[in-house]
């Protein structure tokens, strides 16, 4: 399906560059949109030089996009990739989760995988030398516009429960340079015959760069290090906050209690009221129950 006023590209790019360098992040629904508007108040708190970019579907509307452009953030409409309906089929909630359940957290009700790969569009936006993407269900507590710097392709692997998993990377955060070669190379090697990547867009990364250059964990803190590997939590080195799993704004989602720090921080940055100094929130406990 092809939103009004986007052309063959399937994106539809407003205003202009005002840096070579942008933070970049994909909105495809209500919910998602109010992630983007805590992210984006708690970049503008960092007092970074970089253009804020939420890249936005067709089944997001305007009033969920207001806020963002009160921020002054850059909105970018996009199509869904243009996929193979095979590979829509084998990428479905249904097919992606049966393969690949879900055992330590929960993914909402609104969540599509096949809206995932969208963010390989960041590749399309080749105004800018460098960008960041990071997932609208995060929170950026320090400056980080030194990762610009990164090579393609970086990001910080997907440790949340044990160092076993340094070896994969999670897509929540990762430093990229777009051209539109490599976004036509994604789109060949993403829908070849029979693909399938049960991880989304993490596995399909992983592979297309099989040499990524690692971010320090600290720069996609998911939330359940938290209680999981309390001892790698450290405020004052955070740079990205990542809700990875439960969304800080569900109600009542099992593991609430948890998280109720973490969920009371993201709801300050949302509303933008009363905002805590980092240095000063709780850590937490030693050890906490599954």
């Amino acid at each position: 399906m092809t939103q009004s006023g986007l052309g063959v590209e399937g994106i539809a790019l407003s205003g202009t560059a005002g840096s070579h360098q942008a933070f970049v992040t994909l909105v495809t629904n209500a919910d998602y949109a109010m992630g983007a508007t805590a992210l984006a108040r708690s970049l503008r708190r960092t007092d970074t030089t970089a253009d804020l970019v939420v890249l936005h579907t067709g089944g997001v509307e305007s009033p969920a996009l207001e806020p963002l452009a009160a921020l002054g953030c850059r909105l970018v409409a996009c199509d869904l990739l243009p996929l193979s309906e095979s590979f829509n089929n084998r990428h479905s909630r249904a097919n992606v989760h049966g393969a690949a359940p879900f055992t330590k957290g929960r993914k909402p009700a609104f969540h599509s995988p096949l809206d995932n790969f969208c963010k390989l569009r960041l590749w399309q936006l080749t105004d800018y030398e460098r960008c960041i993407f990071i997932d609208a269900d995060a929170l950026v507590l320090r400056n980080i516009d030194r990762y610009f710097a990164y090579p393609e392709f970086s990001a910080a692997p997907n440790v949340y429960e044990s160092l076993a998993d340094f070896h994969r990377l999670n897509s929540g955060v990762f430093v990229a340079r777009p051209t539109l070669e490599t976004f036509d190379a994604m789109l060949a090697r993403l829908d070849e015959p029979d693909a399938f990547w049960p991880r989304t867009d993490q596995t399909f990364l992983q592979t297309f760069f099989p040499d990524w250059h690692g971010l320090p964990v600290t720069m996609n803190m998911l939330q359940y290090v938290w209680f999981n590997m309390p001892a790698l939590w450290n405020w004052a080195s955070i740079g990205v906050l990542h809700y990875q799993y439960e969304k800080p704004w569900e109600k009542d989602h099992p593991k609430t209690a948890q998280l109720q720090p973490l969920n009371d921080l993201w709801h300050a940055f949302f509303t933008g009221e009363n905002i805590p100094e980092i240095a000063n929130l709780p850590n937490p406990p030693a050890s906490s129950p599954l």
